[in-house]
């Protein structure tokens, strides 16, 4: 809760500034209000709008919780405190709840297509600055796995990477003496060969990027005669009308950056009674 709260004293910081103008010429006493959904979707964000509302001091109770399905009309919360707080609450709080539910819904999108399917369907690290707990959140909501939260999570080494290393096996092999034990390796390959050789080298994960389903599907095969306790990801080109293809190659995982960065708000009011 610590960076939640952190997380919504700053947002306040930024809106209000020296201090909103209407504070002190506000009337006196206390005033109910609704958020309410304009759009369909999935509900998320409620973690960080009670968060608000306990850092501002008004009362906030839920009728819509995160998950929940949302149709258009529904009120969310049911909100009630001083008219200058309400106030110059309603736009981080709206915000907040917009925008995750953006996230929510779209993962919920990529979710419905693959759902019946054996595979993990993963976030990236595509978020915006200052914004990954947040956004990743709200992609989990709606029923994604998050991949990485940062670089300390998985060794990743992606083709810049790879450019850097005259010797993958050696390389493996030291970096498994400097990482901590439990931590895996992940190799990204743009070719069957790169893939052969990085399961030769001791990776523990595959990522297959950019690669056409038939490709994909060579890799798999090659895998279970193999390397059977290699994982293998499919990303790029990872969309919600290629998502179904790609999951039917037999893949762990697929990963996509849309579930966030391709997301779009969906539109919440606060209304006053």
């Amino acid at each position: 809760m610590i960076n939640i709260k952190k997380f919504v004293k700053n947002a306040i910081i930024e809106d209000n500034g020296r201090g909103d103008l209407f504070y002190d010429v506000a009337p006196k006493g206390k005033f109910t209000a609704k958020a309410i959904a304009k759009d369909d979707g999935i509900l998320a964000g409620e973690l960080y709008a009670k968060a608000l509302a306990k850092t501002e001091k008004f009362d906030c109770k839920f009728l819509k919780h995160d998950g929940d399905r949302l149709k258009k009309g529904d009120v969310i919360a049911e909100l009630e405190g001083k008219a200058a707080i309400l106030l110059s609450s309603e736009r981080t709080f709206l915000n907040m709840l917009q925008h995750a539910s953006g996230i929510a819904t779209m993962a919920d999108k990529f979710v419905s297509k693959v759902g019946d399917l054996d595979v993990a369907l993963l976030d990236t690290r595509k978020t915006r600055p200052q914004l990954r707990d947040f956004e990743k959140y709200a992609s989990r909501i709606g029923g994604a796995i998050n991949h990485r939260l940062g670089l300390d999570d998985c060794l990743m080494l992606k083709d810049t990477h790879m450019r850097t290393i005259k010797d993958l096996k050696v390389f493996i092999k030291d970096a498994r003496k400097r990482i901590s034990w439990v931590t895996k390796i992940e190799i990204e390959c743009e070719t069957f060969n790169q893939v052969k050789e990085a399961m030769e080298a001791g990776a523990d994960i595959i990522m297959c990027d950019n690669m056409s389903p038939s490709e994909i599907k060579e890799v798999v095969e090659f895998r279970n005669e193999n390397f059977p306790a290699v994982l293998l990801e499919a990303s790029g080109n990872i969309s919600l009308d290629t998502v179904r293809e790609y999951a039917l190659t037999g893949v762990d995982a697929l990963s996509s950056g849309s579930i966030i960065h391709q997301a779009t708000w969906l539109d919440f009011s606060m209304k006053f009674d």
